[in-house]
């Protein structure tokens, strides 16, 4: 088990127990006190799941939720005393997965969060097809138009990388952490290096690949272009 989880919750003696037990389960945990902390902590690292409490300083938990639901489609667990229905649907609404009411069972919710990524994770396509652009992820094969083109592997892996991250800006830290690896101490410019490339063997499906000055990339298919 090597998922990632992120807690936002304010209550810091609840962080403590539930990162106790999940990291118990082999999670690797990262927590936020706070709506604004949190939503710099979700820009700046990879996690797979967050657990969201409602009441939150600064920005409550529908605020967060619906904040990232616009670049983001990661599985939540929205944690809450609030048991009104009316809250319930809000949640729904914004795009929560689950829903789980104070006080709960650290237990059972470790259980419902591996039950929730295994079921997400179960659903994960093996193919990527869109915009004349076509990727088979089990035999690691690309095609631009049904013409296959050769990519380094490196090359391959940043273009998963942005795909599966589809509207989501990704800093070039954050590409370099997970096509290059946490250990890599080369400079942030291998990314653009690599881009470049990359852009240039796709053609005109390049141009899918967008800039995003100062801060990184994101791979984007607008409306128009659909």
């Amino acid at each position: 088990m090597n998922n990632r989880i992120l807690i936002i919750e304010d209550e810091k003696y609840l962080v403590e127990i539930i990162t106790d037990y999940f990291e118990a389960e082999g999670f690797k945990v990262l927590f936020a006190y706070d709506g604004f902390d949190a939503l710099k902590i979700f820009e700046r690292e990879e996690v797979d799941l967050i657990l969201l409490d409602i009441m939150l300083p600064n920005l409550n938990g529908f605020e967060i939720c619906k904040t990232i639901r616009k670049n983001s489609n990661i599985p939540i667990i929205m944690i809450t005393a609030r048991s009104e229905e009316d809250d319930k649907l809000q949640g729904f609404e914004l795009g929560a997965d689950e829903y789980v009411t104070k006080p709960f069972s650290p237990k059972v919710l470790v259980a419902r969060t591996k039950n929730l990524l295994k079921r997400i994770n179960g659903n994960i396509d093996k193919k990527f097809e869109k915009c004349g652009i076509f990727i088979d992820f089990e035999g690691h094969s690309v095609k631009i138009d049904n013409e296959t083109i050769e990519l380094s592997k490196k090359e391959y892996d940043l273009l998963v990388y942005l795909i599966k991250n589809e509207n989501r800006v990704l800093s070039r830290e954050q590409i370099l952490s997970k096509v290059w690896g946490y250990d890599f101490f080369g400079d942030e410019r291998v990314v653009d290096t690599h881009i470049k490339k990359l852009r240039k063997k796709m053609g005109q499906k390049g141009e899918y690949i967008k800039t995003v000055i100062r801060v990184g990339y994101k791979f984007e298919v607008t409306d128009n272009e659909k």
